[in-house]
Protein backbone atom coordinates (compact mmCIF):
# COMPACT_ATOMS: atom_id res chain seq x y z
CA UNK A 1 0.00 0.00 0.00
CA UNK A 2 1.40 3.38 -1.02
CA UNK A 3 1.86 5.77 1.87
CA UNK A 4 1.12 9.48 1.66
CA UNK A 5 4.15 11.75 1.56
CA UNK A 6 4.81 13.68 4.74
CA UNK A 7 3.72 17.33 4.79
CA UNK A 8 4.35 19.43 7.89
CA UNK A 9 1.11 21.41 7.87
CA UNK A 10 2.04 23.19 11.09
CA UNK A 11 4.94 24.83 9.29
CA UNK A 12 2.48 26.27 6.76
CA UNK A 13 0.93 28.44 9.46
CA UNK A 14 3.41 31.32 9.46
CA UNK A 15 3.76 31.66 5.67
CA UNK A 16 -0.02 31.75 5.29
CA UNK A 17 -0.65 34.15 8.19
CA UNK A 18 2.07 36.65 7.26
CA UNK A 19 1.29 36.47 3.54
CA UNK A 20 -2.41 36.99 4.26
CA UNK A 21 -1.77 39.93 6.59
CA UNK A 22 0.30 41.70 3.93
CA UNK A 23 -2.28 40.87 1.24
CA UNK A 24 -5.23 42.20 3.28
CA UNK A 25 -3.35 45.35 4.31
CA UNK A 26 -3.33 46.51 0.67
CA UNK A 27 -5.70 49.45 1.41
CA UNK A 28 -3.01 50.85 3.71
CA UNK A 29 -0.12 50.41 1.28
CA UNK A 30 2.19 53.39 0.63
CA UNK A 31 1.12 55.90 -1.99
CA UNK A 32 2.66 55.21 -5.37
CA UNK A 33 2.62 51.43 -5.02
CA UNK A 34 0.21 49.55 -7.29
CA UNK A 35 -2.15 46.91 -5.93
CA UNK A 36 -0.39 44.24 -8.03
CA UNK A 37 3.00 45.20 -6.58
CA UNK A 38 1.62 44.89 -3.05
CA UNK A 39 0.02 41.53 -3.74
CA UNK A 40 3.25 40.26 -5.30
CA UNK A 41 5.06 41.37 -2.14
CA UNK A 42 2.60 39.32 -0.06
CA UNK A 43 3.19 36.24 -2.22
CA UNK A 44 6.97 36.70 -2.24
CA UNK A 45 7.24 37.18 1.54
CA UNK A 46 4.94 34.21 2.18
CA UNK A 47 6.98 32.03 -0.18
CA UNK A 48 10.29 33.05 1.40
CA UNK A 49 8.98 32.31 4.89
CA UNK A 50 7.78 28.96 3.58
CA UNK A 51 11.30 28.31 2.29
CA UNK A 52 12.53 28.92 5.84
CA UNK A 53 9.91 26.88 7.75
CA UNK A 54 9.85 24.21 4.97
CA UNK A 55 6.49 22.43 5.28
CA UNK A 56 7.69 20.90 2.00
CA UNK A 57 11.11 20.98 0.31
CA UNK A 58 11.90 24.39 -1.13
CA UNK A 59 10.86 23.46 -4.69
CA UNK A 60 7.42 22.42 -3.44
CA UNK A 61 6.98 25.68 -1.55
CA UNK A 62 7.97 27.65 -4.67
CA UNK A 63 5.45 25.76 -6.84
CA UNK A 64 2.66 26.55 -4.36
CA UNK A 65 3.63 30.24 -4.37
CA UNK A 66 3.65 30.36 -8.17
CA UNK A 67 0.30 28.59 -8.41
CA UNK A 68 -1.32 31.02 -5.98
CA UNK A 69 0.13 33.95 -7.91
CA UNK A 70 -1.56 32.83 -11.13
CA UNK A 71 -4.83 31.78 -9.46
CA UNK A 72 -5.13 35.11 -7.66
CA UNK A 73 -4.43 37.09 -10.82
CA UNK A 74 -1.14 38.61 -9.68
CA UNK A 75 0.58 37.29 -12.80
CA UNK A 76 -0.27 35.36 -15.93
CA UNK A 77 0.75 31.78 -16.61
CA UNK A 78 2.76 32.93 -19.63
CA UNK A 79 4.79 35.37 -17.53
CA UNK A 80 5.27 32.77 -14.82
CA UNK A 81 6.63 30.20 -17.26
CA UNK A 82 9.03 32.76 -18.74
CA UNK A 83 11.06 32.48 -15.54
CA UNK A 84 12.10 28.95 -16.53
CA UNK A 85 13.94 30.36 -19.53
CA UNK A 86 16.39 32.40 -17.49
CA UNK A 87 20.02 31.85 -18.55
CA UNK A 88 21.34 31.83 -14.99
CA UNK A 89 18.84 29.16 -13.96
CA UNK A 90 20.06 26.79 -16.65
CA UNK A 91 23.69 27.56 -15.89
CA UNK A 92 23.14 26.24 -12.37
CA UNK A 93 21.52 23.06 -13.71
CA UNK A 94 24.37 22.44 -16.16
CA UNK A 95 26.96 23.05 -13.44
CA UNK A 96 25.22 20.46 -11.25
CA UNK A 97 25.49 17.96 -14.10
CA UNK A 98 29.16 18.83 -14.52
CA UNK A 99 29.82 18.29 -10.83
CA UNK A 100 28.12 14.88 -10.99
CA UNK A 101 30.95 13.79 -13.24
CA UNK A 102 33.47 14.39 -10.44
CA UNK A 103 31.63 11.97 -8.17
CA UNK A 104 30.69 9.37 -10.78
CA UNK A 105 34.18 9.02 -12.24
CA UNK A 106 35.92 9.13 -8.85
CA UNK A 107 38.05 12.08 -9.98
CA UNK A 108 36.98 14.15 -6.97
CA UNK A 109 38.18 11.48 -4.52
CA UNK A 110 41.42 10.97 -6.46
CA UNK A 111 42.19 14.69 -6.36
CA UNK A 112 41.52 14.70 -2.60
CA UNK A 113 43.87 11.78 -1.99
CA UNK A 114 46.62 13.36 -4.11
CA UNK A 115 46.40 16.55 -2.06
CA UNK A 116 46.57 14.59 1.21
CA UNK A 117 49.57 12.61 -0.08
CA UNK A 118 51.43 15.80 -1.07
CA UNK A 119 50.65 18.04 1.92
CA UNK A 120 49.61 15.74 4.73
CA UNK A 121 52.76 15.38 6.84
CA UNK A 122 51.52 17.97 9.37
CA UNK A 123 47.98 18.44 10.66
CA UNK A 124 48.00 22.03 9.39
CA UNK A 125 49.16 20.72 6.02
CA UNK A 126 46.23 18.30 5.99
CA UNK A 127 43.86 21.25 6.49
CA UNK A 128 45.37 23.06 3.50
CA UNK A 129 45.18 19.85 1.46
CA UNK A 130 41.45 19.49 2.15
CA UNK A 131 40.86 23.14 1.29
CA UNK A 132 42.84 22.63 -1.91
CA UNK A 133 40.41 19.89 -2.93
CA UNK A 134 37.49 22.25 -2.37
CA UNK A 135 39.28 24.98 -4.32
CA UNK A 136 39.91 22.76 -7.35
CA UNK A 137 36.36 21.41 -7.56
CA UNK A 138 34.40 24.55 -6.59
CA UNK A 139 34.32 26.39 -9.97
CA UNK A 140 32.10 23.68 -11.46
CA UNK A 141 30.23 22.58 -8.33
CA UNK A 142 27.38 24.98 -7.50
CA UNK A 143 26.43 22.84 -4.52
CA UNK A 144 28.87 23.64 -1.72
CA UNK A 145 27.01 20.95 0.24
CA UNK A 146 27.99 18.36 -2.38
CA UNK A 147 31.64 19.40 -2.14
CA UNK A 148 31.66 19.35 1.64
CA UNK A 149 29.58 16.21 2.12
CA UNK A 150 30.41 14.18 -0.96
CA UNK A 151 34.13 14.75 -1.40
CA UNK A 152 35.81 16.40 1.60
CA UNK A 153 33.95 15.04 4.65
CA UNK A 154 34.51 11.32 3.89
CA UNK A 155 38.25 12.00 3.65
CA UNK A 156 38.21 13.85 7.01
CA UNK A 157 36.35 11.00 8.67
CA UNK A 158 38.81 8.41 7.38
CA UNK A 159 41.82 10.47 8.47
CA UNK A 160 40.36 11.22 11.90
CA UNK A 161 39.59 7.56 12.59
CA UNK A 162 43.09 6.61 11.42
CA UNK A 163 44.50 8.83 14.19
CA UNK A 164 42.04 7.66 16.85
CA UNK A 165 40.07 10.90 16.75
CA UNK A 166 36.45 10.00 17.38
CA UNK A 167 33.70 12.00 19.16
CA UNK A 168 32.22 8.72 20.41
CA UNK A 169 35.37 8.20 22.47
CA UNK A 170 35.85 11.83 23.50
CA UNK A 171 39.01 12.08 21.37
CA UNK A 172 37.65 14.46 18.74
CA UNK A 173 40.23 17.16 19.53
CA UNK A 174 43.14 14.99 18.38
CA UNK A 175 42.75 15.98 14.74
CA UNK A 176 39.09 15.68 13.78
CA UNK A 177 37.73 18.92 15.27
CA UNK A 178 40.47 21.03 13.71
CA UNK A 179 40.08 19.43 10.27
CA UNK A 180 36.29 19.82 10.35
CA UNK A 181 36.46 23.51 11.23
CA UNK A 182 39.22 24.21 8.69
CA UNK A 183 37.42 22.42 5.88
CA UNK A 184 34.17 24.23 6.67
CA UNK A 185 35.83 27.63 6.48
CA UNK A 186 37.72 26.65 3.36
CA UNK A 187 34.33 25.89 1.85
CA UNK A 188 33.14 29.40 2.78
CA UNK A 189 36.16 30.99 1.06
CA UNK A 190 35.76 28.97 -2.14
CA UNK A 191 32.01 29.66 -2.14
CA UNK A 192 32.79 33.38 -2.27
CA UNK A 193 35.67 33.05 -4.72
CA UNK A 194 33.78 31.67 -7.73
CA UNK A 195 30.40 32.77 -9.06
CA UNK A 196 29.55 29.14 -9.83
CA UNK A 197 30.69 27.76 -6.46
CA UNK A 198 27.24 27.91 -4.86
CA UNK A 199 23.70 28.50 -6.09
CA UNK A 200 22.99 31.62 -3.95
CA UNK A 201 25.79 33.46 -5.82
CA UNK A 202 23.86 32.96 -9.03
CA UNK A 203 20.65 34.12 -7.34
CA UNK A 204 22.49 37.36 -6.52
CA UNK A 205 23.81 37.67 -10.08
CA UNK A 206 20.31 37.23 -11.51
CA UNK A 207 18.82 39.79 -9.10
CA UNK A 208 21.59 42.26 -9.95
CA UNK A 209 20.96 41.72 -13.65
CA UNK A 210 17.31 42.64 -13.11
CA UNK A 211 18.66 46.03 -11.98
CA UNK A 212 20.81 46.32 -15.11
CA UNK A 213 24.04 45.35 -13.31
CA UNK A 214 25.76 42.68 -15.40
CA UNK A 215 28.33 40.56 -13.57
CA UNK A 216 30.34 38.09 -15.63
CA UNK A 217 32.07 34.98 -14.32
CA UNK A 218 35.43 36.74 -14.67
CA UNK A 219 34.16 39.97 -13.04
CA UNK A 220 33.24 37.99 -9.95
CA UNK A 221 36.52 36.04 -9.87
CA UNK A 222 38.75 39.11 -10.19
CA UNK A 223 36.82 40.99 -7.50
CA UNK A 224 36.93 38.00 -5.13
CA UNK A 225 40.49 36.94 -5.90
CA UNK A 226 42.43 38.92 -3.28
CA UNK A 227 40.02 38.57 -0.31
CA UNK A 228 39.40 34.94 -1.24
CA UNK A 229 43.11 34.05 -1.34
CA UNK A 230 43.77 35.93 1.92
CA UNK A 231 41.10 33.81 3.61
CA UNK A 232 42.25 30.54 2.06
CA UNK A 233 45.80 31.16 3.25
CA UNK A 234 45.22 32.73 6.66
CA UNK A 235 42.07 31.12 8.10
CA UNK A 236 43.51 27.60 8.68
CA UNK A 237 46.42 29.22 10.55
CA UNK A 238 43.98 31.33 12.61
CA UNK A 239 41.96 28.22 13.50
CA UNK A 240 45.20 26.39 14.34
CA UNK A 241 45.96 29.19 16.82
CA UNK A 242 42.43 29.51 18.27
CA UNK A 243 41.52 25.81 18.24
CA UNK A 244 44.72 23.75 17.98
CA UNK A 245 44.68 19.99 17.35
CA UNK A 246 46.28 17.75 19.94
CA UNK A 247 48.23 15.89 17.24
CA UNK A 248 50.46 18.26 15.29
CA UNK A 249 52.29 15.76 13.06
CA UNK A 250 50.53 13.28 10.77
CA UNK A 251 53.29 11.37 8.93
CA UNK A 252 51.01 8.36 8.39
CA UNK A 253 48.57 10.41 6.33
CA UNK A 254 50.94 10.26 3.36
CA UNK A 255 51.09 6.47 3.52
CA UNK A 256 47.31 6.19 4.01
CA UNK A 257 46.60 8.34 0.96
CA UNK A 258 49.19 6.49 -1.11
CA UNK A 259 47.57 3.18 -0.17
CA UNK A 260 44.10 4.48 -1.08
CA UNK A 261 45.39 5.74 -4.44
CA UNK A 262 47.03 2.37 -5.09
CA UNK A 263 43.71 0.65 -4.46
CA UNK A 264 42.02 3.04 -6.91
CA UNK A 265 44.54 2.08 -9.58
CA UNK A 266 45.60 4.17 -12.57
CA UNK A 267 43.42 7.01 -13.78
CA UNK A 268 40.61 5.70 -15.92
CA UNK A 269 39.71 7.13 -19.31
CA UNK A 270 36.51 8.53 -17.76
CA UNK A 271 38.54 10.45 -15.17
CA UNK A 272 40.89 11.83 -17.82
CA UNK A 273 37.98 12.96 -19.98
CA UNK A 274 36.25 14.51 -16.97
CA UNK A 275 39.42 16.40 -16.04
CA UNK A 276 39.99 17.61 -19.60
CA UNK A 277 36.42 18.82 -20.08
CA UNK A 278 36.49 20.57 -16.69
CA UNK A 279 39.70 22.39 -17.63
CA UNK A 280 38.17 23.39 -20.97
CA UNK A 281 35.11 24.83 -19.19
CA UNK A 282 37.35 26.80 -16.83
CA UNK A 283 39.36 28.16 -19.75
CA UNK A 284 36.24 29.22 -21.64
CA UNK A 285 34.75 30.90 -18.56
CA UNK A 286 37.97 32.81 -17.93
CA UNK A 287 38.43 33.83 -21.57
CA UNK A 288 34.79 34.83 -22.16
CA UNK A 289 35.80 38.44 -22.86
CA UNK A 290 37.93 37.18 -25.78
CA UNK A 291 35.72 34.38 -27.11
CA UNK A 292 32.39 36.12 -26.53
CA UNK A 293 30.90 32.85 -25.25
CA UNK A 294 28.11 33.20 -22.73
CA UNK A 295 28.86 31.51 -19.37
CA UNK A 296 25.68 29.43 -19.62
CA UNK A 297 26.64 28.28 -23.13
CA UNK A 298 30.04 27.17 -21.79
CA UNK A 299 28.28 25.03 -19.17
CA UNK A 300 26.07 23.52 -21.91
CA UNK A 301 29.17 22.80 -24.03
CA UNK A 302 30.82 20.98 -21.11
CA UNK A 303 27.75 18.83 -20.40
CA UNK A 304 27.35 18.08 -24.12
CA UNK A 305 30.94 16.84 -24.25
CA UNK A 306 30.38 14.69 -21.16
CA UNK A 307 27.39 13.09 -22.88
CA UNK A 308 29.15 12.62 -26.23
CA UNK A 309 32.18 11.00 -24.58
CA UNK A 310 30.04 8.74 -22.42
CA UNK A 311 31.31 10.14 -19.12
CA UNK A 312 27.70 10.91 -18.24
CA UNK A 313 24.52 9.29 -19.52
CA UNK A 314 21.12 10.86 -20.00
CA UNK A 315 20.01 8.79 -16.99
CA UNK A 316 22.70 10.47 -14.90
CA UNK A 317 21.22 13.84 -15.83
CA UNK A 318 17.65 12.73 -15.14
CA UNK A 319 18.64 11.40 -11.72
CA UNK A 320 20.55 14.53 -10.69
CA UNK A 321 17.83 15.64 -8.28
CA UNK A 322 19.77 18.68 -7.08
CA UNK A 323 19.81 20.19 -10.57
CA UNK A 324 16.09 19.78 -11.24
CA UNK A 325 15.15 20.83 -7.72
CA UNK A 326 17.22 24.00 -8.09
CA UNK A 327 15.83 24.64 -11.56
CA UNK A 328 12.29 24.72 -10.15
CA UNK A 329 12.71 26.85 -7.03
CA UNK A 330 15.36 29.15 -8.53
CA UNK A 331 13.22 29.92 -11.59
CA UNK A 332 10.18 30.75 -9.47
CA UNK A 333 11.97 32.86 -6.85
CA UNK A 334 13.87 34.81 -9.51
CA UNK A 335 10.61 35.37 -11.38
CA UNK A 336 8.92 36.69 -8.22
CA UNK A 337 11.86 38.93 -7.36
CA UNK A 338 11.90 40.25 -10.92
CA UNK A 339 8.18 40.97 -10.73
CA UNK A 340 8.71 42.98 -7.56
CA UNK A 341 11.13 45.09 -9.57
CA UNK A 342 9.04 45.45 -12.72
CA UNK A 343 5.85 46.18 -10.78
CA UNK A 344 7.61 49.00 -8.98
CA UNK A 345 8.15 47.75 -5.43
CA UNK A 346 11.97 47.68 -5.50
CA UNK A 347 12.21 51.10 -7.24
CA UNK A 348 9.77 52.53 -4.68
CA UNK A 349 11.74 51.07 -1.76
CA UNK A 350 15.03 52.33 -3.21
CA UNK A 351 13.68 55.83 -3.77
CA UNK A 352 12.09 56.00 -0.31
CA UNK A 353 15.24 54.80 1.44
CA UNK A 354 17.40 57.07 -0.72
CA UNK A 355 15.41 60.11 0.39
CA UNK A 356 15.59 59.02 4.03
CA UNK A 357 19.37 58.54 3.79
CA UNK A 358 20.14 61.86 2.11
CA UNK A 359 23.23 63.45 3.58
CA UNK A 360 24.69 60.14 4.78
CA UNK A 361 27.76 58.89 2.92
CA UNK A 362 27.06 55.85 0.76
CA UNK A 363 30.09 54.16 2.33
CA UNK A 364 28.41 54.16 5.74
CA UNK A 365 25.12 53.02 4.24
CA UNK A 366 26.80 50.15 2.40
CA UNK A 367 28.75 49.16 5.52
CA UNK A 368 25.55 49.13 7.59
CA UNK A 369 23.75 47.06 4.96
CA UNK A 370 26.57 44.52 4.91
CA UNK A 371 26.52 44.20 8.70
CA UNK A 372 22.74 43.81 8.87
CA UNK A 373 22.75 41.36 5.96
CA UNK A 374 25.53 39.33 7.60
CA UNK A 375 24.18 39.10 11.14
CA UNK A 376 20.57 38.60 10.09
CA UNK A 377 21.68 35.17 8.90
CA UNK A 378 21.25 33.99 12.49
CA UNK A 379 17.54 34.01 11.58
CA UNK A 380 17.94 31.86 8.45
CA UNK A 381 18.58 28.15 7.95
CA UNK A 382 20.30 28.29 4.57
CA UNK A 383 21.66 30.92 2.21
CA UNK A 384 19.16 30.59 -0.64
CA UNK A 385 16.12 31.96 1.18
CA UNK A 386 18.22 34.71 2.77
CA UNK A 387 19.68 35.93 -0.53
CA UNK A 388 16.32 35.70 -2.27
CA UNK A 389 14.61 37.66 0.49
CA UNK A 390 17.07 40.48 1.12
CA UNK A 391 19.68 40.86 -1.62
CA UNK A 392 17.55 42.74 -4.15
CA UNK A 393 16.10 45.16 -1.60
CA UNK A 394 19.48 45.85 0.02
CA UNK A 395 21.13 46.38 -3.37
CA UNK A 396 18.40 48.84 -4.32
CA UNK A 397 18.89 50.78 -1.09
CA UNK A 398 22.69 50.87 -1.55
CA UNK A 399 22.38 52.22 -5.09
CA UNK A 400 19.79 54.81 -4.05
CA UNK A 401 22.22 56.02 -1.38
CA UNK A 402 24.81 56.63 -4.11
CA UNK A 403 26.92 53.47 -3.86
CA UNK A 404 28.61 52.39 -7.13
CA UNK A 405 26.30 49.66 -8.51
CA UNK A 406 28.99 47.06 -9.33
CA UNK A 407 30.71 47.51 -5.97
CA UNK A 408 27.45 47.17 -4.04
CA UNK A 409 26.30 44.17 -6.09
CA UNK A 410 29.56 42.27 -5.55
CA UNK A 411 30.03 43.12 -1.87
CA UNK A 412 26.50 41.98 -1.04
CA UNK A 413 27.12 38.93 -3.24
CA UNK A 414 30.22 38.03 -1.23
CA UNK A 415 28.25 38.62 1.97
CA UNK A 416 25.97 35.80 0.83
CA UNK A 417 28.91 33.40 1.11
CA UNK A 418 30.59 34.64 4.28
CA UNK A 419 27.43 34.96 6.40
CA UNK A 420 27.43 31.17 6.61
CA UNK A 421 30.15 31.60 9.24
CA UNK A 422 27.49 32.13 11.89
CA UNK A 423 25.50 29.12 13.09
CA UNK A 424 25.55 25.36 12.87
CA UNK A 425 22.41 25.55 10.71
CA UNK A 426 23.70 28.36 8.46
CA UNK A 427 23.94 26.20 5.32
CA UNK A 428 24.29 22.61 4.11
CA UNK A 429 28.04 22.26 4.81
CA UNK A 430 27.50 23.60 8.36
CA UNK A 431 24.85 20.97 9.01
CA UNK A 432 27.08 18.19 7.71
CA UNK A 433 30.25 19.27 9.51
CA UNK A 434 28.57 20.15 12.82
CA UNK A 435 26.35 17.06 12.66
CA UNK A 436 29.42 14.82 12.75
CA UNK A 437 29.77 15.60 16.46
CA UNK A 438 33.40 16.73 16.38
CA UNK A 439 32.61 20.26 17.57
CA UNK A 440 30.21 21.40 20.28
CA UNK A 441 27.65 24.11 19.59
CA UNK A 442 29.33 26.59 21.93
CA UNK A 443 32.71 26.02 20.25
CA UNK A 444 31.13 26.40 16.80
CA UNK A 445 29.47 29.70 17.66
CA UNK A 446 32.53 31.09 19.48
CA UNK A 447 34.97 30.35 16.68
CA UNK A 448 32.60 31.53 13.98
CA UNK A 449 31.93 34.77 15.84
CA UNK A 450 35.65 35.55 15.73
CA UNK A 451 36.09 34.48 12.12
CA UNK A 452 32.93 36.30 11.02
CA UNK A 453 34.45 39.61 12.10
CA UNK A 454 37.62 38.73 10.21
CA UNK A 455 35.61 37.99 7.04
CA UNK A 456 33.77 41.30 7.22
CA UNK A 457 37.09 43.13 7.37
CA UNK A 458 38.73 41.14 4.57
CA UNK A 459 35.77 40.94 2.18
CA UNK A 460 34.12 44.23 3.13
CA UNK A 461 36.98 46.67 3.70
CA UNK A 462 39.66 44.78 1.76
CA UNK A 463 37.28 43.93 -1.06
CA UNK A 464 36.22 47.57 -1.41
CA UNK A 465 39.82 48.78 -1.68
CA UNK A 466 40.74 45.93 -4.04
CA UNK A 467 37.85 46.73 -6.38
CA UNK A 468 38.94 50.37 -6.39
CA UNK A 469 42.32 49.24 -7.70
CA UNK A 470 40.57 47.09 -10.31
CA UNK A 471 38.55 50.09 -11.46
CA UNK A 472 35.17 48.59 -10.54
CA UNK A 473 34.16 51.92 -9.01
Amino acid sequence: MTKLQSVNYQQLTWPLIIGLIIWLSAPFRPAGLSLLAWHMLALFVGTIIGCITQPLPIAGVAIIGLTLGVLLGVTSMTDAMAGFGDNTVWMIAMAYFLSRGFVKTGLGRRVALVFVKLFGKKTLGLAYALIGVDLVTSPATPSNTARAGGIVFPIIESLAKAYGSDPQNGTQRKVGSFLIMSAFHGNIATSGLFMTAMAPNLVAVALAQAMQIHITWMDWLLAALLPGLICLISVPAIIYWLYPPEIKDTPNAHAWAANELEQMGAMTLAEKLMGGIFMLALFLWISASLTGLDATLVAFIAVTLLLLTGVLSVDDLLHENGAWNTLVWFSILIFMAGKLNSLGFIPWLSQTMGQALQGISWLWVLAALMLVYFYSHYLFAGATAHVSAMYGAFLGVAISAGAPPMLAALLLGFDGAIFSSTTHYANGPASIMFGSGYITQSEWWRLNLCLGGFYLLVWGVGGTLWMKLLGYW
